[in-house]
């Protein structure tokens, strides 16, 4: 989700300030003061966009199915809401939690990521576990080709 920093407190911590929609849409309702989250700064406009197009908004939100290490990287099946269901194409790109992911394989109500180890080590998906709800963005494109296909 796109939060504002309202202030900065000693200790690496922050407050910002949420509204009704980002509750109803994210799982931010369900953590706790302390709770670890992944933060990413703002892609520059006037440098080289490297990677996904990511806003920082949740469109909805899914849950981890089953995760599958290996020795170089591990694969998590995360469960894909009906209604985002036609934004998301295999080898797309998909934000869960914040962390923007290459979607390695695609189900009628799933979606598959491959985490290296670094993504593993240093983001919120690490330690989750099967059952774990997770924040979902789609890709903004699809969603702005669908509009204009579909309003006159």
């Amino acid at each position: 989700m796109c939060l504002t920093v309202v202030e900065v407190l000693p200790g690496g911590q922050f407050t910002a300030d949420v509204m009704g929609e980002t509750l109803s849409r994210s799982s931010l309702g369900r953590l706790a003061a302390g709770s670890p989250v992944n933060l990413e700064r703002a892609a520059a406009v006037n440098s080289r966009l490297g990677g996904h197009i990511v806003q920082g908004h949740v469109d909805g939100t899914g849950k981890i199915l089953s995760r599958s290490p290996s020795e170089n990287w591990e694969v998590i099946r995360i469960g894909l809401p009906a209604e985002l269901t036609r934004y998301v194409v295999e080898k797309g790109s998909i934000t869960v939690d914040g962390i923007s992911l290459t979607i390695s394989a695609l189900g009628d109500d799933w979606f598959e990521v491959s985490l290296i180890p670094t993504t593993r080590e240093l983001t919120t998906l690490g330690p989750a576990q099967a059952g774990d709800p997770v924040n979902l963005e789609v890709d903004v494109i699809a969603k702005y080709v669908e509009r204009l296909m579909t309003h006159k």
